[in-house]
């Protein structure tokens, strides 16, 4: 089975080993554009005192490079945590991350070992439950498939349906399970990304972090996944922008869609922001479905989701994309305590919103 799985790959030119997968370009681009939109948008809220002085202590910020991205993260306490951040950025990436030799679910994927920790464990048993509660849209063995058809599809032209279906025999999140805190496979071939959700348990990591001392004030954004609770520097509540899905390569227009004021919640956007393909008069995002293997065609072009964790947030915003505007709202219509803002592209082809009800709380 691996050596079907390996020949496969050879067809691409390419290995799948998890180090090189390719489904971080789309989520980098992302991140990038989501996190300069929260850098406007914080910076035009006016600086205020600075530092801004209360009795539990200043509004510090610190800034850095993980898991692909940066991070931003402004927090009222009275002595600097940079490190402590550091370290537990550190203890996910070591965790979580595929680009990561040392990491564990690098082991997992290697085949070297069937051993977990804490971290993986939540991010494993939250993924199994999203998939469940998606219809399967949220997969995170879903990599091949994204690998085989590359970054915007540009391998399309030598994807051929019997690849797609080898290599969907090696996809499934069914075909893994934790029994006793290790990691069984009833497939060796099968690779886990948590690429979807990592960046998300990363913000609330921190997020549990600052809490446990007792911090009641702070924002921390990873890659435009943010985490937020109490109030700002100025004592309001944090803005965040949804950037504007604009067929924009070069990354340069960052008109922002809507800013939401929002506390005590958590954010994640999922979307192609300038990376979409038009068949006919609409435009579509470039998202693989796992459970079909092939491209979808469904109108939504970003997904924003607010939620109390940011993990949960992650992996629903990025399932909404494979699931479509229709079976999104089924699913959020089960989840009241969801939030959903979803930019589409209409019959004419046009910008358009829609949000749930609550949101406007």
């Amino acid at each position: 089975m691996k050596k079907l799985y390996d020949d496969m790959n050879s067809q691409l030119d390419r290995k799948a080993e998890p180090h090189r997968i390719r489904w971080w370009h789309i989520l980098l681009l992302i991140a990038l554009v989501a996190g300069t939109v929260y850098i406007i948008i914080n910076s035009s809220q006016g600086e205020g005192p600075s530092p801004s002085k209360r009795d539990t202590g200043t509004f510090l910020k610190c800034e850095g490079a993980v898991f692909g991205t940066f991070y931003h993260i402004t927090y009222q306490y009275p002595t600097d945590l940079h490190d402590s951040i550091k370290d537990v950025l550190h203890e996910v990436d070591n965790s979580l991350s595929p680009f990561n030799k040392s990491s564990v679910i690098t082991a997992i994927n290697n085949g070297t070992s069937d051993s977990t920790n804490l971290m993986f464990r939540e991010v494993f048993t939250l993924a199994k439950t999203i998939s469940t509660e998606t219809y399967g849209a949220f997969d995170i063995t879903v990599a091949p498939l994204v690998n085989a058809w590359g970054f915007g599809f540009k391998n399309k032209e030598i994807v051929t349906p019997s690849l797609i279906a080898t290599l969907l025999t090696h996809i499934g999140i069914d075909k893994v399970s934790l029994q006793d805190n290790r990691i069984i496979k009833t497939d060796s071939a099968l690779i886990l990304d948590c690429s979807a959700i990592a960046k998300g348990y990363g913000v609330d990591a921190v997020g549990r972090m600052l809490e446990s001392k007792q911090i009641s004030n702070y924002m921390v954004e990873i890659g435009g996944e943010v985490r937020v609770r109490g109030q700002n520097p100025q004592e309001k509540p944090w803005s965040i922008g949804i950037i504007t899905p604009t067929p924009d390569p070069t990354g340069q227009n960052n008109e922002v869609e809507e800013i939401l004021h929002i506390t005590d919640i958590a954010m994640a956007t999922s979307g192609n922001y300038r990376n979409f393909y038009i068949e006919g008069n609409k435009r579509y995002a470039h998202t693989i479905d796992p459970r079909t293997g092939y491209p979808v065609q469904h109108s939504i072009l970003s997904s924003t989701v607010l939620a109390r964790d940011c993990a949960v947030a992650d992996a629903y915003a990025t399932a909404f994309m494979v699931l479509g505007l229709d079976s999104a709202k089924t699913v959020l219509a089960a989840h009241p305590e969801l939030q959903a803002y979803f930019i589409y592209s209409d019959a004419d082809g046009n910008n358009a919103t829609w949000h749930t009800d609550n949101l406007l709380k």
